[in-house]
């Protein structure tokens, strides 16, 4: 067991107080006061801060429940709609289906949290977080080493603003920031550059995929409309995922895969 978990090893032994659930009850109770009364205190940057999550935390909690209430939406189907003449009490029913709008979408998200695809580098070289991450040494006698210095590859949005020193706490360079990526299409036999959307996973650690790292093995999305694929349907496909080869920061350029 390792040596920090004393505390766990201390409740399955001995157990929890007795007014646990009590206490734990009204300090969730009182949570919601004690967020109030620090949002009308705070001021200047951790109020931007503050502001920024709180909205965040509102939009997804908006999307969600409309995301339930549409669960059950009952929506017309335009093939079910029967052909020639109907009884007068079927008139009202013109081929409804329910919509589980919800569940297709947890499923889709448990589909792409498990990374399922088939990838040309299906295993790739684990990294220590000394290889990844250079120690900054901060503070007027260079003592506090809590910043870190990315030494790989990386991408950054478009709108992207790097926080204040202070509070900064990953810096990623300029130098190693890219925004386009040379995509082969396996079965085209051709490369293309195109503009990077985003980092879907690296498969190092979720931390890097936050970051945006990018190392060999990574899956990107990568920006297909230039190139006209469309679907079964007709429509222009946007966004496809391809996966990195190559070692970014030794080439100075990234070489992915279309994973099709």
């Amino acid at each position: 067991m390792p040596q920090n978990e004393h505390i766990e090893e201390h409740i399955k032994r001995h157990g929890r107080r007795l007014d646990y659930e009590e206490r734990k009850r009204k300090r969730e109770a009182r949570s919601a006061h004690k967020a109030s009364q620090y949002a009308q205190k705070v001021h200047g940057l951790k109020a931007k801060l503050l502001n920024k999550k709180r909205h965040a935390e509102k939009i997804q909690m908006k999307k969600t429940i409309k995301q339930h209430e549409e669960k059950n939406a009952k929506q017309k189907s335009a093939d079910a709609i029967p052909e020639g003449a109907v009884p007068t009490y079927l008139l009202d029913r013109e081929g409804e289906d329910r919509a589980k709008i919800l569940s297709n979408m947890v499923k889709q998200k448990r589909k792409e949290k498990a990374g399922k695809w088939s990838v040309p580098l299906p295993t790739v070289r684990g990294m220590a977080e000394d290889e990844m991450f250079k120690v900054v040494k901060t503070g007027k006698h260079k003592t506090k080493q809590w910043k870190r210095l990315v030494t790989k590859a990386t991408f950054v949005g478009e709108g992207f603003t790097r926080k204040p020193p202070k509070y900064e706490r990953f810096v990623r360079p300029m130098g190693l920031r890219y925004k386009k990526a040379h995509v082969t299409h396996p079965e085209l036999k051709a490369t293309f550059c195109l503009p990077i959307i985003g980092v879907k996973k690296n498969p190092q650690s979720p931390l890097y995929t936050q970051l945006g790292v990018i190392t060999k093995g990574t899956v990107l999305e990568v920006n297909v409309s230039e190139l006209g694929l469309v679907t079964t349907g007709g429509k222009v496909v946007w966004g496809k995922y391809a996966q990195v080869t190559n070692n970014p920061e030794n080439d100075g350029c990234i070489n992915a895969v279309l994973l099709v």
